[in-house]
């Protein structure tokens, strides 16, 4: 297969009219991109976005991570069908358009763990006449999701590329004091008495959907500050460079950005609220313009955060971690990759956990990519040079 040439019209959106029988509002996807419906699969109705043919003989899974949508893979999605590839990003569970699922931040969140997630994604695949993937793809917590769908089942999905969130592998069993959920739950413990608390704990909390559903500069200044302090155009993410710590305690945590790390009790829509961009610098925001930026605004005011906040939820509750535990010394031996931003502090959030993935989590790496010029929307940010790298990787499988 061979690598199609990356038009302007694969980075550009358009208004092209979907068809939802839902009375949601159209989005504004690139031509040859279609939206549709998915049902059932694992009890949910899936909203997915797709291009290229049904019949074409590799399929291809982009997901997305936290506060994304499938959307995040407008991009991507034309590219890779010009390139031969079925391509279906979906609405994962909790997210966007599709429904069957319990946004409740008190109920059991078991359903958002990631071997139930894996099983959603299995579940998908067999719903569309399936019975293995090419590629899967995932980004920030659907690279995590990505990596699990590699390594729990490598029947179905044949190989996997991760973005902007390495996985160091399972959490070891049986438990070590210093392996890595351990030391980082011993570090988040810490923090408090540095008047500081970690985001994915906070994100475990009620208050943080109370915080973010209704924040106090709106939903679209909350979420343009927040895509801004992780983006490359924060220059603070230029001055102070990501780089890996060397340790994991509290104190180092501590020395995070602020979006990572937050001030004790302050909540994320007013820490990254002093970080709002100018209107110069909106104006000059080429990947996220707000005709774009008004799609995750618009999607989340309508659903709230909590269906997504379910997965951090599993992510550091203990019950979950050691079910994970089960799996501790297994590695994904299927072909693998990794692309992130250069100006992307979560690749070394967690020290050690990059130079984990390509030493021993992966056991068949063959590409791992720091793209110049991107943050962690690193699929958004430089679209290009992502599709350039992505499609190298899957020609090489």
């Amino acid at each position: 297969m061979t690598t199609a040439p990356i038009s302007e019209t694969h980075l550009r959106t358009s208004r092209t009219p979907t068809t939802s029988r839902t009375g949601l509002p159209d989005l504004p996807l690139p031509a040859g991109v279609r939206s549709r419906f998915v049902a059932p699969v694992n009890g949910l109705r899936m909203h997915v976005l797709e291009a290229g043919s049904p019949g074409a003989d590799r399929l291809v899974l982009l997901l997305h991570g936290f506060p994304e949508l499938a959307f995040s893979w407008r991009h991507a999605l034309p590219a890779l069908a010009d390139a031969g590839y079925y391509v279906v990003a979906p609405d994962l569970r909790g997210y966007g358009r599709t429904t069957g699922f319990r946004a409740d931040a008190y109920a059991d969140p078991i359903n958002c763990s990631l071997p139930w997630l894996v099983n959603d994604l299995g579940a998908l695949v067999a719903a569309l006449g399936r019975s293995e993937v090419h590629a899967v793809v995932g980004h920030d917590f659907g690279s995590f999701l990505a990596a699990w769908c590699g390594l729990l089942r490598p029947d179905v999905f044949r190989a996997v590329m991760m973005m902007s969130a390495p996985f160091a592998g399972p959490p070891a069993w049986p438990a070590l004091a210093d392996d890595g959920p351990s030391r980082l739950s011993a570090a988040v413990a810490g923090l408090p008495a540095l008047g500081r608390e970690h985001y994915q704990w906070y994100y475990s909390t009620p208050r943080a959907a109370r915080d973010m559903d209704s924040p106090p500069q709106g939903m679209h200044d909350f979420l343009r500050a927040y895509f801004h302090v992780k983006s490359a155009d924060w220059q603070a993410n230029q001055s102070n460079r990501p780089h890996d710590m060397g340790r994991t305690d509290a104190e180092t945590l501590a020395r995070l950005p602020h979006y990572y790390v937050l001030p004790l009790g302050v909540g994320m829509p007013a820490a990254v609220g002093p970080e709002m961009p100018t209107p110069k610098e909106v104006a000059s925001c080429e990947w996220l313009p707000d005709e774009e930026l008004a799609v995750y605004t618009g999607e989340f005011s309508r659903t709230g955060f909590q269906g997504g906040l379910q997965w951090y939820r599993c992510l550091t509750g203990e019950r979950e971690i050691d079910t994970l535990r089960l799996f501790g010394g297994r590695t994904i031996d299927v072909p693998s990759g990794f692309i992130a931003g250069d100006s992307d502090w979560a690749v070394h959030q967690v020290s050690g956990a990059f130079a984990a993935m390509q030493q021993r989590a992966c056991t068949q790496m063959l590409a791992c990519d720091v793209v110049p010029g991107a943050g962690h929307w690193v699929q958004q940010e430089q679209p290009r040079v992502v599709l350039e790298l992505l499609l190298r990787f899957l020609e090489r499988l």
